[in-house]
């Protein structure tokens, strides 16, 4: 069954809980062995690995993922943008906290919000949910504003920019998954599009800037790359397509800015980042944001 819905309900909120908790600590598992595993080096392993898990479990459930229906086009212009978006992420942390990159990440509910609506035009905002979209915004912003505004140096900006850069690509890749209907296909080989195409695409790009490839890691590292593979490209983005085909893009996609707030905790416990107030602060203030943007039509 893949009937549509029209509001969030427990199974989608608990689902998109545990994928924002685990978003906001993957950004920080990257951060930290990329002294041993270069960035898109760790992007290329992991969506290599994650289309070997897909694939396994394409053929265990019966799913068809290369017969012909007529997504091709579209799904590799969908792969293309989720690509470029890793690559902006990955190479963006060289730059910039994890933190701080993953605000300016989710960024792009604005991009799906503001597009969405051009092509499906029963996703259009209402007033109380555009309140709800700011209410949450401005709670991102309030909780990163001592690390956006304390002493930038060196190449900052540039991270800031990549981190910006990824939040276009992955509101527009959203968009085009559903102004083309990709929803229409399984879950399944609608991530399979997008995690074949960065692992073609990425290494590519890896060895163009001179990166290093090497097996000589760490348990930490080792670790990292299982969590960022089994759960961030297979587990995690396997029930992001299942939702964007069952749930509103737009309702979705409000709700990961809680992902920036994780970030915030995960960097605090594991990277020594200070806890204050205005993070405890936001983290309400998202709350609200999220009750408006979901809250059902009297």
């Amino acid at each position: 069954m893949n009937s549509r819905k029209d509001h969030l309900d427990g199974l989608a909120i608990g689902t998109l809980l545990a994928c924002c908790m685990f978003w906001g600590l993957q950004q920080v598992l990257v951060k930290s062995i990329m002294g041993e595993v270069a960035p898109l080096f760790q992007a290329s392993l992991r969506c290599v690995g994650a289309c070997v898990l897909l694939l396994a479990w394409c053929r265990v459930r019966g799913v068809r993922l290369f017969a012909r229906d007529g997504s091709l086009w579209p799904g590799l212009l969908a792969g293309g943008l989720f690509a470029a978006e890793f690559a902006c992420i990955y190479l963006g942390l060289r730059y910039t906290s994890a933190s701080r990159l993953t605000v300016f990440l989710y960024t792009s509910p604005f991009w799906v919000a503001a597009l969405v609506p051009l092509f499906v035009k029963s996703e259009r905002l209402r007033p109380l949910q555009w309140l709800g979209m700011a209410c949450a915004f401005v709670a991102v912003a309030f909780a990163m504003r001592e690390g956006l505004g304390a002493g930038s140096h060196g190449d900052s900006a540039l991270g800031d920019l990549l981190g910006l850069a990824a939040g276009a690509l992955w509101g527009l890749t959203t968009v085009t998954i559903r102004a083309k209907n990709l929803t229409r296909i399984a879950p399944e080989k609608l991530l399979f599009y997008q995690i074949a195409t960065t692992a073609v695409a990425v290494p590519w790009i890896s060895l163009a800037l001179g990166e290093s490839w090497n097996f000589n890691w760490s348990p930490l590292a080792w670790g990292s790359m299982l969590a960022q593979t089994v759960i961030g490209a297979f587990a995690s983005y396997l029930a992001w397509m299942w939702m964007l085909g069952r749930y509103p893009a737009t309702k979705i996609s409000v709700f990961v800015f809680l992902t920036p707030l994780f970030a915030l905790l995960f960097g605090t416990w594991l990277l020594g980042e200070a806890a204050t107030p205005t993070l405890l602060a936001a983290l309400g203030l998202v709350a609200v944001g999220i009750v408006l943007v979901n809250r059902k039509p009297g």
